[in-house]
């Protein structure tokens, strides 16, 4: 195989970006888009560049069962998102999934047993692992430069106006609150129903990316829904998780979507070791910062670290997220024709959506401490099989 034929599935904003790249991405072919939205799909009509050799679909079965379709790329906003990428490769089909990669842990678990069982391809499209600073910091870590981190934080406090909370179950068109007077065809989406801190793999990938970690204890609390801002949006305006990693480091990772804040950037980490602090940027004017205790530094300087990479070849600039997007896609092409292996394996994708399920569990639950489990084989549990609690 030196191409791979894959079928665009869940037509929306990101859909189309999705099918927009893989049109023009070597090592891939459209053969296939599915959406049960007709306006949707019809408008991805319009974008294909070869639209005769591209089959159309309303429902997911029918491309599934589609002998011309090697992959899938998922990219699908709804309760069930774990349970279609599971189907996918139950049915023999790699999978590349937008985030969050699943709602429940049963998902996550029927994900990993099936990539287990089958020996297919899943990645999560998580770019922010990929930009320029994570790596920097990464190694600035693995160097021993910062000591031994006992602190870390991530939020991604995004503010994207109102319009994503309503839509048109016919036609797909989003509305703003201040619009929903004049539209009374407009009914609620899935992220009304949605806890914010599910949506928490923007943060916490590119953070056990530089601590090469994963958390092993969660507990989070809420600001209560509706939302204060917009008591239209049945979502509360933040939720903060506080973790426990393998290594014995703590993170805060807060999200929240519902809450006006300045349009900047709406990611912001920071990491702390016993020799050292790195610090990403508060504003557009401001630049990342860092301190090391070796470096004859009395104060934190900063450096112009940026999502951007300075080694990203010229098809990955304009890709999307700060050139990221591109890597999501050659990761997964690359997995898939034998290239190269997977860094960010089934495993490592399921180290990012559990705790973030978990921390809403623990919403729900008063705010109590929930155990995250490793989804890696163990002699308790052999690959290919459930774990006992579940089988």
């Amino acid at each position: 195989m030196d191409e791979i034929r894959v079928g665009v599935v869940g037509l929306g904003g990101r859909g189309q970006h999705w099918l927009r790249m893989l049109q023009k991405f070597a090592g891939y072919r459209v053969t296939a888009i599915c959406d049960r939205q007709a306006a949707l799909l019809e408008a991805a009509k319009a974008a294909l560049t070869s639209p005769a050799s591209v089959k159309t679909y309303a429902r997911y079965e029918d491309l599934l069962a589609d002998s011309g379709v090697d992959a899938v790329a998922l990219c699908v906003r709804a309760r069930n998102q774990g349970a279609l990428a599971a189907q996918a490769l139950e049915a023999g089909k790699h999978v590349s999934s937008e985030v969050p990669a699943a709602h429940t842990l049963e998902d996550c678990w029927r994900i990993v047993v099936a990539a287990e069982r089958t020996g297919l391809v899943y990645l999560l499209g998580e770019q922010t692992r990929y930009w320029g600073f994570v790596d920097a910091w990464r190694d600035l870590v693995l160097q021993g430069r910062l000591g031994r981190v006992t602190f870390a934080e991530g939020q991604y406090i995004g503010f994207y106006g109102t319009w994503w909370y309503f839509s048109d179950p016919e036609t797909g068109r989003f509305y703003t609150v201040e619009e929903l007077k004049d539209h009374p065809e407009a009914r609620p989406t899935w992220l009304h129903e949605m806890p914010p801190i599910h949506y928490l793999p923007h943060e916490l990938s590119p953070m056990l990316k530089i601590l090469d970690d994963r958390v092993v204890e969660v507990t989070a609390m809420s600001t209560r829904a509706p939302s204060y801002s917009f008591p239209e949006i049945g979502q509360p305006d933040i939720q903060v998780a506080l973790m426990k990693t393998r290594k014995d480091a703590i993170l805060r990772l807060a999200t929240g979507y519902a809450q006006p804040v300045p349009k900047r950037g709406h990611h912001w980490y920071q990491v702390m070791g016993t020799r050292g602090c790195l610090e990403w940027k508060r504003s557009a004017r401001d630049l990342p910062k860092m301190w090391l205790a070796d470096a004859q530094m009395f104060d934190v300087a900063e450096v112009d670290w940026r999502f951007e990479r300075l080694d990203a070849p010229a098809e990955a600039r304009g890709s999307g997220h700060g050139d990221a997007d591109y890597y999501v896609h050659a990761s997964f092409r690359d997995a898939v024709l034998g290239r190269q292996r997977l860094e960010f394996d089934v495993y490592q994708a399921m180290d990012t959506a559990a705790p973030a399920i978990l921390a809403a569990e623990s919403i729900d639950q008063g705010t109590k401490l929930m155990k995250v489990p490793d989804f890696r084989p163990s002699a308790l549990r052999p690959a290919g099989q459930w774990p006992a609690s579940l089988a």
